[in-house]
């Protein structure tokens, strides 16, 4: 490639705005920042608003209204990005972030997956409390099918998504680019909390899946076991948010050692990662499951976790874990018991499983593979 040719390169994530989908974008666009700096690529970034990054070297192209139905996404993703792939052409590589693979015209593309709706075990409640989670996981585990063997590459963060989307897509997986999230110290300088006895914390949002009923439950099932000034619970929770959280609040909201703290501040947040006693995590779906990594980052104290696939990964490090049956508040309250007395002979620290195939521990060394 002569150094006065561009290749150009169009990362699409058109309803990427909030959360852990947002960091990885910022991250991904921050790097291509840099590389845009060799004068050997032209950067395009098809994004909701290009105020959330404003990286420099980038040209961005505002997509505000997709999210405001899928058949604006679709439309968007089918029709409108083959427009603009004819437009900038010839594009070199198209990267899509957001899971569904778009109808471009460009020599190599590529999809970041970064739901793992389409592996939801969801019930009949779950209808109940937010039907359109239900019809998510549902329709991804349509729309993502399309055009999926187009792609040169799939890009998963865990190996056991690795394996799902494989087995799910018919992918072939010596095509599947394993690339874990960088873990980064976040620099918050944590809120003072004072804590008289021990503390479990849970922090997440008020979506069903993330099975707050279990530490609920277990609350109260261990309350009436031991008594409510043994121990406290404290969940991210304001109780009137949506109905789901006003059904926590109304059948749990009496029991004395659970404690709805609503939104927290990062401060706040990191004030309580630094002095509970265990952190709780039995969400039912997570592509990584950020509390987790957050609390490894700040404490070495043990972790309750669901016992998924997700979590397993997530958690190796130095933190001793015990898994939990993610519908068993029994087990769940037995093993609160024994953080409370100091038995830990249920926790172990989690093993890393050998890996193979394509690996990326960062975007110098996934951009190396998808540009080659």
């Amino acid at each position: 490639m002569g150094s006065s040719v561009q290749r150009i390169i169009v990362v699409s994530a058109v309803n990427v705005r909030k959360g852990g989908t947002l960091t990885i974008q910022r991250d991904c666009l921050q790097y291509l920042s840099e590389l845009s700096k060799s004068g050997l690529y032209r950067v395009y970034a098809l994004v909701h608003k290009r105020d959330l990054y404003g990286f420099e070297g980038i040209e961005y192209i505002e997509f505000p209204d997709t999210i405001k139905s899928w058949g604006r996404r679709l439309w968007c993703e089918y029709v409108t990005m083959r427009k603009i792939s004819k437009t900038i052409a010839p594009v070199y590589l198209w990267l899509s972030m957001h899971d569904t693979t778009p109808n471009v015209i460009a020599e190599k593309r590529a999809v970041y997956c970064q739901t793992s709706f389409p592996f939801y075990k969801w019930n009949f409640r779950d209808i109940f409390f937010d039907y359109k989670i239900v019809l998510f996981a549902l329709f991804t585990r349509f729309a993502y099918r399309i055009n999926i063997h187009k792609n040169d590459y799939l890009i998963a963060q865990q190996q056991w998504f690795e394996k799902s989307w494989s087995e799910l897509l018919r992918f072939d997986p010596s095509r599947i680019i394993l690339c874990p999230p960088q873990r980064k110290q976040q620099g918050v300088v944590p809120e003072t909390i004072d804590a008289d006895t021990p503390l479990f914390f849970y922090a997440s949002t008020p979506d069903c899946h993330k099975n707050f009923q279990l530490v609920c439950e277990a609350a109260r099932i261990l309350e009436k076991r031991i008594g409510r000034k043994r121990f406290n619970v404290v969940i991210t929770l304001s109780g009137d948010k949506n109905r789901y959280d006003r059904w926590l609040y109304r059948k749990w909201g009496n029991v004395a050692s659970l404690q709805f703290s609503g939104f927290l501040s990062k401060e706040r947040l990191y004030g309580y990662y630094q002095v509970a006693s265990c952190l709780i995590f039995p969400s039912k779906v997570e592509t990584w499951g950020l509390p987790i990594s957050e609390y490894m980052d700040v404490s070495v104290k043990p972790m309750i976790l669901a016992d998924l696939p997700y979590a397993h990964e997530t958690a190796v490090g130095d933190n001793p874990v015990a898994f939990v049956d993610p519908n068993n508040p029994v087990q769940l309250a037995d093993i609160m018991e024994d953080v409370i007395n100091g038995r830990l002979d249920v926790f172990s620290l989690p093993q890393a499983q050998p890996t193979a195939g394509l690996i990326a521990y960062s975007w110098a060394d996934l951009f190396e593979i998808l540009l080659k």
